[in-house]
């Protein structure tokens, strides 16, 4: 019998989870009882802290949904999630760098056309980004379906607008044969993360800022190509150098051009003032 003591507990542990009929699991999970142990000992966790981690990790799996991720978001404000994201994505600094998921993707978003209006009415000014997808030599990618999504000028993505039954300010574009895009779609602006849960409640008793600076979420999934994640941020945006996600890099800010009313990178024509940015994603071939 091994009488558990403060100086054995943790090889107690360790050994029992040790005994993971996976190997990776084993290797996981016992890593993880020495970090959590020594994590404890080194900051001499009281019963009361223990218990508020405990009922601040229930309150965050009970505000997730499957449009709110909320643990998603807990590991994207702690860098968590752009540590892994780089240490996954260790891609030819000629590729376009990957960054975070974040907690709002969904899945499943309308397909259309070149320079098809993904805003749908809704207000803000006309934006238009185009470019190219091609390979580190500069061969186009044709077919390579651009899955974007964006907030609104209220800083709001779909999931946090009540009562929306179909898609808002999210889209799939395909590229031409010659790996040209258009996105059509409304100039994004700076947002505040959710500040209404338990993340929001920890940010709140620091100085973090709780912003991040005006982006475009874009996600490339091509045959043979490594997958890619990325944003592109706007030139000059505010928070640019205090993202609260950790997810801005200089390879990712583009400039927004202000345009006036006349011909559009889509063919068309605006009768309003509008903005457009230009971008080339370049992929990485996988092996």
């Amino acid at each position: 019998m091994h009488l558990v003591t403060e100086d054995n507990i943790t090889d107690l542990a360790v050994a029992r989870w040790a005994t993971a009929r996976d190997a990776r699991t084993a290797e996981v999970m016992t890593a993880l009882v020495r970090h959590l142990h020594d994590f404890a000992r080194e900051v001499r966790l009281t019963e009361a802290e223990w218990m508020a981690g405990i009922r601040w990790l229930t309150r965050t799996g009970q505000i997730s949904d499957e449009k709110r991720e909320e643990f998603i978001l807990t590991s994207d404000v702690l860098g968590l999630s752009m540590l892994v994201v780089q240490m996954n994505h260790r891609l030819d600094p000629a590729a376009t760098p990957a960054t975070v998921l974040g907690p709002f993707h969904i899945e499943g978003s309308p397909e259309l056309d070149f320079g098809a209006d993904m805003s749908d009415g809704l207000p803000g000014t006309p934006f238009y980004l185009h470019g190219t997808v091609r390979d580190l030599e500069g061969n186009p990618v044709a077919g390579a379906v651009l899955d974007v999504w964006q907030a609104d000028t209220e800083g709001a993505y779909e999931s946090q607008v009540p009562d929306i039954d179909e898609a808002r300010l999210r889209a799939k574009y395909a590229t031409r044969e010659d790996g040209s895009y258009c996105v059509r779609t409304i100039a994004p602006l700076g947002y505040t993360i959710p500040m209404d849960g338990p993340v929001g409640d920890l940010i709140s008793q620091t100085e973090i800022s709780h912003f991040r600076p005006a982006h475009i979420h874009f996600l490339i999934n091509v045959p043979g190509f490594e997958p890619l994640i990325t944003h592109l941020f706007q030139e000059g945006a505010d928070y640019l150098d205090s993202d609260v996600v950790f997810g801005t890099k200089q390879e990712l800010v583009v400039a927004f051009e202000p345009r006036r009313p006349g011909a559009t990178p889509d063919g068309g024509t605006s009768e309003v003032p509008w903005s457009e940015a230009h971008y080339d994603f370049v992929l990485q071939r996988q092996g």
